[in-house]
């Protein structure tokens, strides 16, 4: 039977209206926002400073050292199995063939701090900090491998000297590398705690040393006068730098504040700004990660491969510190993402 065109009609503004109603529900019903992936950590995970370095056969976590183990040396964990599982392997240098040059530099120091770990054409770059609490009688130094393997007979760190320091006439603090090389091959040094914030100085290959004449350029400060801002993590993705820093109060246990904030630019040097532009050097930046629950006081961060690292003051562990490591996520605009999804949604209760 033939429909009048009347009722065709009336049927068509049907139609239209459930089409504008769909439209309207469709934004609401949107797929979730995007969320870091957490890794399940286990084994030896009593690390600080975390450098993580995914490579092709393992994972590796360089940090912070201990007094009490191997002279204080940068401490070396390993895992087989795509960072769920992590067994130590030991202390870069042992107290007997430690750098006495960096310890002497920095009376009082009796360990390393923070290092970073970058490869450049076969050869690994260790650069490590020696300092004091307190106090920027500081140095960044630089040790050498062919391989982060210890069953690879190759295996040895040399010793390549100090590449920068700091001393109480300087308005830095040198601690805390991060080394990237930009899309033009060059590489840079991001440095600094507290005084006058994170610090860019130009570097050259293959010694990994800074450029004659390079001289540190300011690229993030909190402007403030303790000026509570340090562990700079230099990082690229897609056509963006971006500069990961931890923020507030660090080595604290569970009274820590630690988080951590990022900014991008689009060119290394800055300048590196926040989502609403604010410049990282008037303290602006994106909020990416603080204290939730038992997850005390996150920071100190390196990022590899997509992969997050960093530590945190364990509130089921007495304010114990631990290894953590997330899989970043990526919004539509271009920002990283490091909570959960069940971080995201209690957050948004």
């Amino acid at each position: 039977m033939r429909i009048p065109r009347s009722r065709t009609a009336t049927r068509l503004l049907a139609l239209g209206a459930v089409a504008a109603a769909v439209a309207l529900v469709l934004p609401a019903c949107a797929a979730d926002p995007p969320a870091a992936t957490e890794v399940a950590v286990a084994g030896d995970i009593t690390t600080h400073d975390p450098a993580l370095v995914v490579t092709n056969d393992a994972w590796y976590v360089f940090s912070t050292g201990d007094p009490a183990v191997g002279g204080g040396a940068p401490q070396v964990r390993r895992s087989t199995d795509d960072g769920a599982t992590w067994e130590m392997l030991g202390t870069v240098w042992d107290a007997d063939t430690r750098p006495e040059w960096a310890y002497e530099a920095v009376p009082g120091a009796t360990n390393v701090w923070a290092p970073e770990v970058v490869e450049h054409d076969g050869v690994y770059h260790l650069y490590y900090s020696v300092s004091t609490f307190g106090r920027n009688t500081s140095v960044i130094g630089l040790t050498t491998n062919v391989t982060l393997d210890p069953d690879d007979p190759d295996h040895a760190w040399t010793d390549q000297g100090m590449v920068w320091s700091s001393s109480p006439g300087d308005p830095y603090n040198a601690i805390d590398p991060g080394v990237i090389t930009d899309e033009s091959g060059t590489p840079w040094l991001a440095f600094g705690s507290f005084w006058g914030g994170i610090q860019l100085l130009e570097l050259e290959w293959p010694s990994g040393k800074p450029v004659e004449g390079a001289e540190p350029v300011t690229i993030a400060s909190r402007g403030t006068a303790e000026n509570a801002i340090e562990a700079p993590y230099l990082y690229r993705h897609g056509d963006w730098y971006y500069l990961f820093v931890a923020r507030d109060r660090c080595c604290a246990g569970l009274d820590s504040t630690y988080n951590i904030a990022v900014g991008r630019a689009e060119e290394v040097t800055g300048p590196y700004l926040g989502p609403d532009g604010t410049p990282m050097t008037q303290d602006g930046g994106l909020a990416l990660l603080g204290t939730i629950g038992n997850m005390v006081g996150p920071g100190g961060q390196s990022v590899s491969e997509g992969r997050l690292a960093f530590h945190f003051y364990d509130g089921a562990a007495d304010g114990a510190f631990r290894l953590a490591v997330r899989e970043l996520a990526w919004d539509d605009d271009g920002w990283p993402v490091a909570m959960t999804a069940e971080e995201l949604a209690a957050a948004s209760d």
